[in-house]
C-alpha cells in the first residue's frame, strides 16, 4: 500500500508501522494492595482516588478506594438481582453497567446516591469516556459510542487488527487519546483508535502475579489512568495487588 507522507506520519504517531501494531511489555513501578475479594469489573482514577465497580450477583459494589492502602472509603451495594459491570466517571456522575440485565445506573460521584436508571440492548461489559462521549464494550469486537449527557447511542465501530476483528473486549480506559481494553481470559491489553477502531498496539502483561497468587485469582481486568501524573494502573478480578506500570516497547 502506498501512502502520502502525511498519512505515514499519522500512522507512525499512533505506533503503527508497515509491520503492523506496536507490541509492548511492562516494567512495574509500584505495587499497591487490592481487595482480593473484589471481582473487579470497572476501574477509574479520579481526583486522587480509585473508583471501582465489582461484580457477581449479591456481591456487586460501587466503591471509592484509597490507592496507597487499598482501603474502601465509600461503598454502595448494587441490588442483588444485578451483576455489576464497567463504570466510568463523567461530570460528577458515575455510570455503571450490568451484565445481562440490560439495565444501567447513574450515581452521584460525591454521595453515591442513585440518580437514575437507564436501559440498553445486549450485554454490558466495560465503559470509559473522553469528557464528552462514553464508550461501551459488550464482549464482542464492537464499541458503542454514547452521548455523555443523554446516554443515547450515537454510533458503533469494530475494533480490528488489520482485517481481523478483536473479540472479547472487556474493561476500557482512555489513555492519551487511545482506548485500552482488556481482552477477556487473556493477559493482554489492546490499544485502539476511538475514531475507527484500528488497533495501534498490544500490551503483554503475563507474570504480574506469581504462581501462588494466581492460584486464587481470576483474570486480568481493570485499567485506570492518572492523566495528571501520567500513571497507568492495572489489576484483576480477585487480585491481591494493583500495579502501577510503565510500558516498554518491544524491538
Amino acid at each position: 500500500m502506498s501512502l502520502p507522507r502525511s498519512g505515514l506520519i499519522l500512522l507512525l504517531w499512533a505506533g503503527v508501522t508497515a509491520a503492523g501494531p506496536a507490541h509492548y511489555t511492562y516494567r512495574v513501578v509500584h505495587v499497591y494492595p487490592h481487595d482480593r475479594g473484589a471481582f473487579t469489573q470497572g476501574l477509574e482514577y479520579r481526583g486522587g482516588f480509585l473508583y471501582e465497580g465489582t461484580g457477581l450477583n449479591g456481591q456487586s459494589r460501587l466503591r471509592k478506594v484509597q490507592l496507597e492502602t487499598g482501603k474502601v472509603l465509600q461503598e454502595v451495594p448494587i441490588d442483588p438481582a444485578y451483576f455489576g459491570e464497567g463504570i466510568t466517571v463523567l461530570d460528577g456522575r458515575i455510570v455503571e453497567l450490568t451484565w445481562q440485565s440490560h439495565r444501567g445506573f447513574v450515581f452521584d460521584q460525591s454521595s453515591f446516591r442513585l440518580l437514575r436508571t437507564f436501559d440498553y440492548p445486549g450485554e454490558g461489559w466495560g465503559l470509559t469516556n473522553d469528557g464528552r462521549r462514553i464508550y461501551m464494550s459488550d464482549g464482542t469486537s464492537a464499541i458503542r459510542c454514547w452521548d455523555g449527557a443523554t446516554l443515547a447511542e450515537q454510533r458503533r465501530f469494530t475494533v480490528h487488527d488489520g482485517t481481523q476483528p478483536v473479540e472479547m473486549l472487556n474493561e476500557l480506559e482512555l489513555v492519551r487519546g487511545e482506548i485500552y481494553a482488556n481482552v477477556w481470559q487473556t493477559d493482554r491489553i489492546v490499544r485502539f483508535s476511538p475514531n475507527d477502531g484500528a488497533v495501534t498496539g498490544w500490551i503483554e502483561l503475563s507474570g504480574l502475579l506469581n504462581i501462588f497468587e494466581r492460584a486464587t485469582a481470576d483474570v486480568l481486568n481493570g485499567i485506570a489512568y492518572d492523566s495528571a501524573g501520567d500513571r497507568l494502573f492495572v489489576t484483576g478480578k480477585k487480585w491481591p495487588k494493583l500495579f502501577e506500570i510503565k510500558l516498554e516497547r518491544k524491538p
